[in-house]
């Protein structure tokens, strides 16, 4: 029978499973990758993914086990066994190993690396769960083919036959000296070529690129793209060689990090999905409305005392009130544009980094094309209203002139503003995302309505 990811299937997998016809469940998942069948299983609850895993080969359920996500999986190894746990951690790589047993409670986790029979392995994840999540230690697998510097090179292909059992993927050979201190790396294509009687001191390459184990994960994937690396060596403060970091770990890494910035710059200040409670999402959601709230309450007193103080019965407050969402609109918009960029460049740091008075100088040109180009329009476009009869303001002419030079001085304000932000949380050792989305709408609001007005007061004659 021919696997299809559909409903029709689906329903009839809950159907079967239900019956418990284990030869259907069987014929289905021969031959299927683990990944589609996790896929599936990501939409039965987890008696019925339970069921299924237990009828299928231990390989295939152990990568499903490593595949699904980490806050299904959590609730999912809830209804397994320390003993059934550990047949899944012998497969699968350590990296992977470790999160599984990172996301049981302690004393389950302590009964599963028991039940390892293999000690080497269990004394190896004993190891990497003394690493922080967020460093290239709480990354890397400890899986990895490697060689010592003065072996010959048909020395060294033996042990590759013998090393590449327990390592999913080959990319290269790693080189050390006797004390297991990383010297550099050889090909396989290198290794086949050689002759038999010549040493790895030969064809090997001492130009390689490692990490030390407490790195933090992000610094490990802007080297890993730097560089277009597929595998990165993992090494210890007297560089030894400790695991390596492949590239599916670095792109999970990117994503979640990714996700977690778009999160904040939308206000949302934990990492929440979809499918979590009612609470949570909105536990996650509400600080930067509430802020939001605030900012604008402060804005609405802000106009009431102008309206109060200085306007009152006139005419040109009236006029100026019907241009108050173009200009904190076009506020926010300049302030999240260049927050946007600089994020962007401090997520990707390049070595030759200009300054910030370099920045603050570039950002100054940018923002006065922008104003004169805006103020421009907006100028023009209210005399031409005035001259088709849209405006009926007695005091057209200095509303437009106020509403254009506002708005030069805004974007100016607004784009240095975006832009010294984030710089100043980056320096502060804060997630510069922070500075992007309700902050910088709100501040810039706020700012944007005291410039307004302030060059009403000078150039409306009050």
């Amino acid at each position: 029978m021919k696997f299809s990811l559909t409903n029709q299937f689906k329903e009839k997998l809950k159907d079967e499973i239900q019956n418990q016809n284990v030869d259907f469940i069987k014929s289905s998942f021969d031959g299927i990758s683990y990944i589609d069948i996790t896929e599936l299983l990501s939409e039965f609850n987890s008696v019925d993914s339970k069921y299924v895993i237990d009828n299928i080969d231990i390989e295939t359920s152990a990568m499903i086990i490593s595949e699904l996500d980490e806050d299904d999986r959590k609730n999912f190894l809830k209804i397994f066994s320390a003993k059934e746990i550990s047949k899944f951690i012998m497969i699968i790589d350590s990296d992977d190993a470790v999160d599984v047993l990172s996301e049981l409670d302690e004393e389950k986790r302590d009964k599963t690396i028991l039940e390892i029979n293999d000690l080497e392995k269990s004394k190896n994840l004993k190891k990497l769960l003394k690493y922080d999540d967020n460093v290239a230690g709480g990354l890397m697998a400890i899986e990895l083919v490697k060689c010592n510097i003065n072996w010959k090179i048909n020395q060294c292909i033996d042990l590759i036959k013998k090393q590449a059992e327990n390592v999913s993927n080959i990319y290269s050979v790693y080189v050390t000296d006797n004390k297991g201190k990383l010297l550099g790396k050889v090909s396989l294509k290198d290794i086949i070529l050689a002759k038999d009687n010549s040493r790895i001191k030969d064809v090997y390459d001492d130009c390689i690129i490692s990490v030390d184990a407490n790195m933090d994960q992000e610094e490990v994937s802007q080297i890993m793209q730097k560089y277009d690396l597929t595998v990165l060596p993992v090494i210890n403060k007297r560089g030894k060689l400790l695991g390596r970091i492949t590239i599916d770990d670095v792109v999970d890494v990117i994503t979640e990090t990714a996700e977690e910035e778009r999160q904040i710059m939308s206000g949302i200040t934990s990492d929440v999905e979809e499918d979590d409670s009612v609470w949570e999402l909105s536990n996650a959601r509400l600080p930067w409305l509430i802020i939001g709230i605030l900012g604008g309450l402060f804005g609405a007193f802000f106009l009431g005392s102008f309206e109060n103080n200085y306007f009152k019965d006139n005419q040109i407050f009236l006029s100026l009130s019907f241009f108050i969402p173009l200009i904190m609109a076009t506020a926010g918009n300049v302030g999240i544009q260049s927050s946007s960029i600089v994020i962007q460049s401090l997520s990707n740091p390049s070595a030759f980094e200009s300054s910030v008075t370099n920045r603050l100088f570039k950002v100054l040109f940018v923002s006065i094309i922008n104003g004169i180009v805006l103020s421009i329009i907006v100028y023009s476009g209210l005399i031409l209203f005035d001259y088709l009869n849209y405006l009926d303001f007695e005091l057209y002419s200095q509303t437009a002139n106020i509403v254009s030079i506002s708005l030069f001085s805004i974007v100016i304000v607004s784009s240095v503003l975006g832009t010294i932000t984030p710089i100043i949380l980056d320096k502060l050792n804060f997630n510069p995302a922070l500075a992007s989305g309700p902050f910088i709408t709100t501040t810039n609001d706020l700012i944007a309505l005291a410039i307004y007005f302030f060059v009403a007061l000078f150039l409306g004659g009050i």
